[in-house]
């Protein structure tokens, strides 16, 4: 009778843990990430020289550090949480003449973007986006930019951008606001892409302990500095 008793408990604990775990990891230990970076006005100082030249992207420095990266929404063991996946391995150039961004190109190495969970990255390296056939990603500028209302006091003004985006070898036209600030010599901007992760051949997983939306977005914030 005892051994029968102990069983029976034996279950209903499982049976709990089935039922309860999901709803105990969404109440109190998924949490939603950070949102991904955006132009910062922290130390910002006033334009120096014209906006003219070529630029070249740096590291950046402070709040306004060089990242690019995704946010998606998934489900995670029952809870809703918000993830945002970023890297600082990125690269690229920038023409302005006569006030307008007339070519640009910003590369992201995809295989360094992380999150705080190693085995989400490791399906996003593999299955989601097979980093090893297509190891890049890349936004360029399609149409020039007139960048003569950007302020020189220090303050972030918004541009809107006709680009491409290259996502694991599928490549499609896309609109993105683009926030500007001009900080002593430096121009630093970021943004927000919508994307249909299908649109570029992306399936988004569905492994029954996590599902992904449809949509998301691929953010960015770049410094360039004067080549």
């Amino acid at each position: 009778m005892k051994k029968l008793w102990w069983l029976v408990g034996a279950v209903v604990i499982v049976v709990i843990a089935v039922l309860v775990g999901p709803w105990f990891y969404g109440q109190f230990i998924a949490e939603d990430d950070a949102p991904a970076a955006s132009v910062s006005t922290e130390g910002a100082e006033a334009a120096t020289g014209s906006v003219d030249g070529q630029w070249t992207v740096t590291p950046g420095q402070g709040s306004n550090q060089t990242a690019a990266g995704y946010t998606v929404h998934e489900i995670l063991n029952g809870a809703s949480v918000t993830v945002v996946g970023s890297t600082g391995d990125v690269t690229g150039t920038a023409t302005v003449e006569g006030e307008k961004l007339t070519a640009g190109e910003v590369t992201v190495q995809v295989a360094t973007i992380a999150t705080d969970q190693s085995r989400r990255d490791n399906q996003f390296r593999g299955n989601v986006m097979d980093t090893g056939t297509f190891p890049t990603g890349t936004f360029t500028v399609d149409s020039p930019v007139d960048l003569s209302g950007l302020p020189a006091d220090g303050s972030v003004g918004t541009v809107s951008a006709q680009g491409t985006l290259t996502l694991k070898g599928q490549s499609r036209p896309v609109t993105v606001d683009i926030d500007v600030l001009r900080s002593g010599d430096d121009l630093i901007a970021s943004g927000s892409i919508p994307v249909t992760w299908t649109d570029f051949g992306v399936t988004p997983p569905s492994l029954g302990f996590v599902t992904v939306d449809g949509n998301g977005t691929v953010d960015f914030l770049v410094s360039f500095a004067r080549s």
